[in-house]
């Protein structure tokens, strides 16, 4: 933690002009959090209990809301977080999440908290059959899923703006910056709320089904399943049962910054110019969702569903149309944007995380408690689970989202593209490629301050303080061979350079 915030403190406070006092939504500037529990945020039907009662049911939708104490601001911006879990209940899922109270959502809930930010950690209606004899049938309720989840998070969003217009905005939430973050399979939810903004988008061949007369029929057809905004009755007329409720008609459901931690797109085709900015991080290797575009494979019992679209095409369409432009414009120079950028093939707002030593590992930032019933089911793909791991990944995450969501949302004014970086020349490594230590130098007046490394994966390794001399030596000491950033902060500025230890 102490790390983190010491990189924010002397780069991003560089990068940013009319910062609040402390720093706010850069770093963690906040003691003390509280979280009201079980929020109800609307109501709709749940086709869960329908292998119970035969029937669909209503069910509360419902939030824990986190605030940070003591916090003067009228109004904060909002951060709606979606847990992984398949759309399926845990622990029936057969993985380590999938509750509104996971370690990983948690944990990341509330150091955005003591940023700055109201978070609301978002429960969503559940239902899918993986293992369906019939693929089609796999594919059909992955898509009705994923299409629930789109109209809960819009819920969501119109719930937020009507308890700050109706309900005397008792959490004070700031309705003009909202931001969908989705984790695993929430981030399926954050990605297609984001592009999914009209029916007619869900009508392309691979969610048509064959009809009972041989005709293909659509998978979603909206006076069953609602409109796609949750804001019409869905009424199946083959058996009368309601599928789905409107909730806070006549509130839009625009929202302002998307980010994912895996999941992907139903299909890119849905991504259009002049949409929101999108933040995305996925390990290239991930197994249960593709990095770029494959048909989704249900794990164990390796059936197929459907083709969907990972990060790297994701993000690589929303450069190609300019959505990503306000984070290019901005111009951010720090670690994580250099870890990211050694391996995202240039494209902005893409952090991709390499798990060569275990390309299994599909979310580094998890982890759970181990009288968690799926405890040994996650050690088979995530075996070195801490949380001292995931909280190093959460570092990357937060620091890179950081900079992005404060443009993106303008929390206070863009950041100034006349950054005071300094000259490399001001700073020299020798030796470089260097086998056990390196010597760092300045020219400059103004003796070296702090260092940080940080590794390829934007992971901080060692920071210094306090070092106020003209030289210093970095030790490799458990430092594996690779490529590491130095951040050395001077009086006027900050100098990023690379070494190399072989």
């Amino acid at each position: 933690m102490k790390h983190f915030n010491t990189l924010l403190v002397f780069v991003l406070v560089l990068l940013v002009s009319g910062i609040q006092a402390q720093n706010r939504f850069l770093e963690e500037v906040f003691d003390d959090i509280t979280v009201t529990e079980n929020v109800v945020y609307g109501e709709n039907i749940s086709i869960i209990t329908i292998p119970i009662t035969g029937s669909p049911l209503k069910q509360p939708l419902v939030m824990d809301i986190y605030e940070p104490v003591d916090d003067e601001l009228d109004e904060r911006p909002v951060i709606l977080m979606f847990h992984t879990g398949n759309f399926i209940p845990h622990p029936d899922n057969q993985g380590t999440g999938g509750t509104i109270r996971d370690s990983t959502l948690v944990n990341i809930a509330r150091r955005l908290t003591r940023m700055g930010y109201v978070v609301a950690s978002v429960d969503y209606r559940k239902g899918w059959n993986p293992i369906a004899d019939q693929q089609s049938e796999r594919v059909n309720t992955l898509i009705n899923a994923a299409y629930r989840g789109v109209q809960d998070a819009r819920t969501a969003i119109r719930y937020v703006k009507r308890s700050a217009e109706e309900f005397g905005n008792p959490y004070r939430f700031d309705p003009e910056r909202i931001t969908l973050w989705g984790i695993g399979t929430g981030g399926y939810i954050s990605l297609n709320t984001t592009v999914l903004d009209d029916y007619n988008k869900v009508l392309i061949d691979k969610f048509f089904d064959e009809g009972p007369d041989g005709n293909p029929i659509p998978m979603v057809i909206q006076p069953i399943h609602g409109d796609i905004y949750g804001t019409s009755v869905g009424l199946n007329p083959l058996t009368g049962d309601t599928l789905s409720l409107p909730n806070h008609v006549g509130y839009d459901s625009d929202f302002h910054l998307s980010v994912n931690m895996g999941g992907a797109m139903g299909d890119t085709s849905w991504l259009d110019p002049g949409m929101i900015p999108m933040i995305s991080y996925q390990v290239p290797t991930d197994p249960f969702a593709p990095y770029v575009e494959a048909v989704l494979i249900v794990p164990g019992v390796n059936l197929p569903v459907v083709e969907v679209q990972g990060a790297r095409l994701v993000q690589q369409l929303a450069n190609q149309y300019g959505n990503n432009n306000v984070f290019i414009e901005a111009n951010i120079m720090d670690a994580f944007t250099d870890a990211a950028n050694a391996n995202n093939d240039g494209l902005e707002g893409l952090f991709p995380f390499l798990r060569n030593d275990n390309p299994l590992d599909s979310a580094p930032w998890s982890w759970w408690s181990p009288d968690n019933p799926n405890h040994q089911a996650g050690l088979q793909t995530n075996p070195d689970m801490s949380f001292e791991k995931a909280n190093t990944y959460a570092d990357s995450i937060l620091g890179y989202f950081a900079p992005r969501a404060y443009v993106a949302l303008d929390l206070e004014g863009a950041v100034s593209t006349n950054e005071p970086f300094l000259p490399e020349a001001e700073i020299k490594i020798m030796p470089n490629p260097a086998t056990s230590s390196a010597l760092i130098s300045t020219t400059s007046q103004s003796p070296i301050r702090e260092v940080t490394v940080v590794d390829i994966n934007g992971r901080i390794i060692d920071a210094y303080r306090n070092v106020d001399n003209q030289y210093f030596t970095v030790h490799r000491h458990n430092k594996t061979a690779g490529v590491y950033f130095l951040h050395c902060r001077m009086d006027h500025g900050v100098v990023t350079k690379r070494l190399i230890f072989h």
